[in-house]
């Protein structure tokens, strides 16, 4: 029922018993109505005025508005401490995803850690509201009900004692089956999810090889599972709730039959059976109200616990060692990187060295490796094997803050967020002045866009907002490494991948000027940006094969020439 990260969870032993204390009250307020109500029929039945019931009657209001005082109480309390804690769960989440990085998206799937941090959070958050409450009040207002009814009427005490536990196992057999389809759901949800995003991504490639609409019946068919799943898990739990409706209704109305049959023998007073009448559908609430919330948290624990499986995820550890500041005087060497997918080798002995503010170009067909040297280089992966050594100092990979605060990413699809123009472009550098952020959007040719936007640096841009081009995205996540003059390093990844060839040379005019007095890594698969760079590393299926400038490789006739002749079929591959 309960994940165990729930109890890891700060304050949660306050919570606990404050939860405690108020079920208890609860329970005692609720024998309050029961015993003033009570009273107040049975005196009335015995031919007592209604002018000598208004002290019962108040008493019973009491007990009736205390109760909901402390649901209401409780609820709130409840609500705001699940949002805390979803809060901080997210934050965890987050953290882990910077500090590992892709390593740990192409393992969950970037769809089901998309859906986490969105949708699961939110039901991590309802988990919460319903679990704690709802456990905590099944256990013990059943208790202090059936203590009060077993000293009014230990006969029908004895008949809800024997019910409980049979509607209990009931529950985990029925909990268990639940169990099982929430769980079939939710892997379900996490393979439509990667499905979705992954095919989403790479929608042009599709299109260009002309297998679109065989994904769109994958898409389709993973999304009818998902259904069927969902119906599936749904059947269970509308049975569930019927047949224990149906058996606590029933062992109310066994209750009901042997009170009126011991009334009518004189066997029982009016008011002791008239009170545990009352109290037997108020024992029977609690497991009620848990049964009905069950299937709703199910896909928060289920959530819950696939976030606290990815928080706990080992981290290599990795030992800071202070790295001075890129500069044109700077070395770096790396000597025979590795680096393993599990059991697949996706770099093997690479080796290269650098030296001060130069462009390095880095080639080679799709899978050769390229994303994942650039990974190393960011320190997002650390190498299987191999040295790196920066200005003297030797490390053993690149995951160090001295060295990742001095770089700036540019993807082939920059990621543009549900905020203003202005947190988008500042995202390096939120200190960065209007006209600081003004200059770059005059230099990256973003000023007639700027002049269409109707709050100017204030206009919220991205996720269904204002949208930009493939173009525009581009020149933001250049103003982005722009604006920030202390990082020197630049890391490009396949940054035209999706771009035309009118927009690609537009935006190339423009990049090449932020390149000066930088040391820029430079992946592609468009080989015309190579005569702009300094120096090239060609790989092939994780190897380095050639390396050296643009003329050197092109007089060798090696890879790079047979890398250029191979993508001759695509007219930009070099013009």
């Amino acid at each position: 029922m309960f994940d165990k990260n729930v109890f890891k969870m700060s304050g949660i032993k306050q919570v606990f018993a404050l939860l405690v204390g108020l079920a208890v009250s609860q329970a005692f307020f609720i024998l309050g109505q029961a015993y003033f109500l009570a009273s107040v029929i049975s005196n009335l039945w015995s031919g007592q005025s209604f002018k000598n019931q208004m002290m019962p009657i108040l008493l019973f209001f009491l007990c009736y508005l205390c109760r909901h005082l402390v649901t209401f109480f409780r609820d709130r309390y409840l609500e705001s401490y699940a949002r805390q804690q979803s809060k901080t769960l997210r934050i965890e989440l987050l953290e882990k995803i910077f500090r590992m990085g892709p390593l740990l998206i192409q393992k969950h799937g970037t769809g089901n850690i998309t859906t986490m941090l969105i949708e699961g959070i939110h039901q991590v958050e309802n988990y919460l509201q319903l679990i704690l409450v709802k456990i905590i009040n099944m256990s013990i207002i059943p208790v202090v009900l059936l203590i009060g009814i077993f000293i009014l009427d230990w006969e029908s005490g004895i008949v809800l004692l024997l019910v409980f536990p049979l509607i209990i196992i009931f529950m985990i057999i029925l909990g268990y089956m639940a169990q099982s389809k929430a769980d079939r759901q939710y892997r379900t949800f996490q393979i439509l999810s990667n499905h979705f995003i992954d095919s989403l991504r790479g929608i042009d490639t599709l299109q260009l090889f002309g297998i679109s609409k065989k994904y769109e019946k994958s898409i389709y068919q993973t999304s009818e599972n998902f259904r069927k799943a969902t119906i599936s898990t749904l059947k269970v739990a509308i049975l569930s709730t019927f047949a224990l409706d149906f058996f606590t209704t029933l062992s109310v109305a066994i209750v009901a039959v042997l009170l009126g049959l011991r009334l009518l023998d004189g066997n029982i007073l009016l008011f002791p059976a008239l009170t545990t009448l009352i109290l037997a559908p108020e024992y029977f609430l609690p497991i009620r109200d848990f049964a009905s919330d069950y299937h709703a948290t199910l896909d928060g624990k289920n959530a819950m616990a696939e976030m606290g499986a990815i928080i706990s995820e080992p981290e290599a550890e990795i030992q800071q060692i202070s790295v001075s500041n890129w500069s044109a005087k700077s070395q770096g060497h790396f000597n025979q990187l590795s680096y393993n997918y599990g059991e697949n080798l996706a770099l093997s002995d690479v080796s290269f060295s650098i030296s001060g503010f130069q462009k390095i170009g880095i080639v080679g067909m799709s899978g050769s490796g390229k994303s994942t040297l650039i990974n190393i280089i960011s320190g997002f992966f650390q190498p299987t094997q191999g040295e790196i050594q920066l200005d003297q100092v030797k490390l053993g990979n690149l995951s160090q803050k001295d060295w990742q605060k001095q770089l700036a990413y540019i993807p082939q699809s920059p990621y543009i967020y549900h905020r203003s123009l202005r947190e988008n472009l500042a995202f390096y550098h939120p200190e960065a002045s209007d006209e600081q952020l003004m200059t770059v959007i005059e230099q990256l040719d973003l000023q007639e866009f700027y002049d269409e936007l109707p709050r100017g640096l204030d206009t919220i841009i991205g996720e269904g907002e204002r949208s930009l081009s493939g173009g525009q995205a581009q020149r933001v996540a250049l103003a982005r490494a722009l604006l920030d003059s202390n990082r020197k390093v630049l890391l490009f990844d396949e940054p035209t991948a999706h771009l035309d060839i009118e927009t690609e040379v537009a935006l190339k005019a423009k990049m090449l000027p932020l390149m000066a007095n930088k040391l820029v890594f430079f992946a592609t698969h468009r080989l015309h940006w190579m005569r702009e760079m300094d120096y090239i590393l060609v790989l092939e299926h994780g190897r380095l094969v050639e390396s050296g400038t643009y003329n050197e490789l092109k007089a060798k006739q090696g890879a790079f020439a047979r890398l250029i002749q191979e993508m001759r079929g695509n007219q930009h591959a070099e013009d």
